[in-house]
């Protein structure tokens, strides 16, 4: 198996474009001709580097317009250049795609008389042409009719090149690609979109997604292409250039780690397809939260201690060496570390009070972290004191830490090991919090892919649709992920523009991170009149959102008056109701969600994320000025 990508998929000068595609993982790289053309090194020496760096080098890319134009000779001169500078490359051929300007008067057999004349000049610089049909191309629009080309021309070094996104977007089966030769096929490129898209002239608006990230069906088109033989290289083209861009190094890892995670796909589904993916893990089944890790100084700490006793948390146990304590309800652990040495207090001067680790429940920790490693996730790692145990993790998206706590081992028993349990003079009522039901990770718009190929690929989740949230002074793009049965559901929100909350709270927090939490319970009314005997800061709803509550569901007035006055937020969608109700923000804008579920509700509450943006604005706004907000 070879795995390679396009200079495309990757920001950057060719050199240094070339460095993070090795550093990676990949094998091979295609070079689209004008990095070369911008690049200041000759193209011996991008062969050098390339060879250098461990990389082959696979098809310089595109040589457009070839067949039937009305200067043959000064086309063929041209193309005749670009096998020489192919050949300086040390490339293995041209990828050429259909003519979309070529003369109308030419016919099909002057054509074909074009692409064998092409293919001899190939076969004298030791050259192959991977051929490709674009849909917008003026007669070869389709893979089949590319591979008709290919069978007419009947030369042994001009093949088809495929590319996902041209196959599949317009919402073509890849079952209508099984009767292509595996010996003919010389070059495949794996490309994603947001959706099928049957208007070709809309088509380049939506190419270029990672595979994984968009909602074309990639494991069927590569199992298809396996089953016919395809021998060469799985190519990773990204071409996005309106899409936000990541770094070159970021960009790299992730093209890597969506190439591999498809790959791997395919071997466990398709039995005897074997990919060198087959030594890695399968993606983790993971089956809740374990706990939340806030990292904090003793201001803080005692400040995030007063908002989880109003949530009628209790400090539980407290670490039998360090400042760490554990705060308990249900089976929701949140853990408050202000201890001077280790990772959480790096990450407290980096990024001030803020959740710095969770842990995730899993059936077995060491393998999560053998696939997480596989797919180029950096394992984490800090001394262990005497009595401690060496808890599993890696790094996540942003420099956050991620543990896998597993019944395999003690593991799950971390609590009785490492703390000890505090005394209590008086007793809490719970306010029927049972488990965290989601938790929110606020990023840059540009980060999202990595943040979502990086629990895709690592554990058993899938993705909803965008939803694109109004907040007063811009947009949030909310992408929510969650396990097969719910256990772990996450809420990706990438922030676009500088004046979002959002924006705002990465901006304060030097960085991407959980910007809130949500806690179950089974009713929200009880827990709602608990909150309120323990002071629970809670954030006030105005009186039109009400009133249009009401009008919108039809909702009794009695049951609308009592949401009001508990500020909680309602949503239904079918025979599924939601209930919200948002604390106040604190630190640098985290805040706790309380939410109850029924018969079967499996959203958000999008349609109540403006309302509550705008109340956070109204909030802050009003702390600003050391005033209450007003609510009507």
């Amino acid at each position: 198996m070879v795995l390679s990508v396009s200079t495309t998929s990757v920001p950057g000068s060719l050199a240094d474009k070339l460095k993070a595609i090795a550093d990676a993982g990949f094998d091979t790289v295609d070079i689209h001709e004008p990095d070369i053309t911008a690049s200041e090194l000759s193209p011996a020496d991008v062969g050098r580097l390339a060879s250098d760096l461990g990389l082959g080098v696979g098809f310089l890319q595109p040589f457009r317009d070839l067949e039937g134009q009305v200067d043959t000779e000064a086309t063929f001169a041209r193309f005749e250049e670009k096998l020489k500078l192919a050949s300086l490359l040390g490339a293995k051929g041209l990828l050429v795609t259909s003519a979309t300007v070529n003369d109308d008067t030419a016919d099909v057999e002057s054509c074909l008389a074009d692409l064998k004349r092409a293919a001899e000049l190939a076969r004298k610089h030791d050259q192959v042409i991977a051929y490709m049909a674009l849909p917008w191309a003026k007669s070869v629009c389709t893979d089949i009719e590319a591979l008709d080309v290919v069978s007419r021309v009947d030369a042994p070094n001009f093949g088809l090149a495929l590319n996902s996104f041209f196959s599949l977007a317009d919402g073509s089966k890849p079952a209508r690609l099984r009767e292509i030769p595996g010996h003919q096929l010389f070059h495949v490129q794996l490309s994603d979109a947001p959706r099928l898209e049957t208007d070709i002239r809309h088509l380049k608006r939506h190419f270029g997604l990672l595979p994984g990230l968009g909602a074309l069906n990639l494991s069927g088109f590569v199992k298809v292409l396996a089953r016919a033989g395809y021998q060469g290289a799985w190519s990773v083209a990204r071409v996005n250039e309106t899409a936000p861009q990541p770094g070159g190094t970021t960009l790299a890892r992730d093209s890597y780690r969506a190439l591999v995670n498809l790959l791997d796909e395919v071997a466990r589904s398709e039995p005897g397809m074997a990919f060198a993916t087959s030594a890695m893990p399968a993606r983790v089944y993971a089956s809740g939260f374990e706990f939340i890790e806030f990292t904090s100084d003793e201001a803080s700490a005692r400040a995030l201690g007063e908002s989880l006793a109003a949530l009628s948390f209790r400090r539980e146990r407290k670490h039998v060496s360090k400042q760490v304590e554990l705060w308990r309800q249900g089976s929701i652990n949140f853990v408050i570390n202000k201890d001077p040495e280790g990772f959480a207090r790096k990450a407290f001067l980096g990024h001030g009070p803020s959740v710095c680790d969770m842990g995730l429940r899993v059936k077995d920790a060491a393998q999560t972290v053998a696939r997480a490693t596989a797919l180029g996730a950096p394992d984490f790692s800090q001394p262990v004191g005497i009595g401690e145990l060496d808890i599993p993790a890696i790094r996540g998206v942003g420099g956050s830490v991620v543990h896998f706590i597993d019944e395999q081992s003690d593991l799950h028993r971390v609590w009785d090991i490492e703390f000890d349990p505090v005394q209590h003079k008086s007793v809490v009522q719970p306010a029927g919090l049972r488990r965290i039901d989601h938790v929110a990770q606020t990023m840059r718009h540009d980060e999202m892919q990595s943040w979502l190929l990086y629990y895709l690929s690592t554990f058993d989740m899938s993705k909803a649709p965008i939803h694109n949230v109004a907040d007063p002074s811009g947009v949030v793009h909310s992408q929510a992920i969650e396990s097969p049965e719910g256990e772990v559901r996450l809420n990706l929100n990438g922030a676009v523009g500088r004046n979002t909350l959002a924006a705002s709270f990465l901006q304060d927090g030097l960085g991407a991170g959980v910007q809130h939490i949500a806690l179950l319970t089974d009713d929200i009314f009880e827990t709602s009149e608990i909150l309120a005997q323990h002071n629970f800061g809670r954030l006030k709803i105005p009186q039109n959102y009400y009133a249009d509550l009401r009008a919108t569901f039809g909702l009794d007035a009695d049951f609308v008056a009592r949401l009001q006055a508990g500020s909680i937020l309602y949503d239904r969608e079918g025979a599924g109701e939601y209930y919200q109700i948002y604390s106040r923000t604190m630190f640098n804008g985290f805040f706790f969600e309380i939410v109850q579920r029924k018969g079967g509700y499996a959203g958000f509450g999008a349609r109540n994320a403006p309302i509550r943006l705008a109340a956070q604005q109204t909030y802050a706004a009003s702390a600003d000025q050391n005033t209450e907000p007003a609510v009507s």
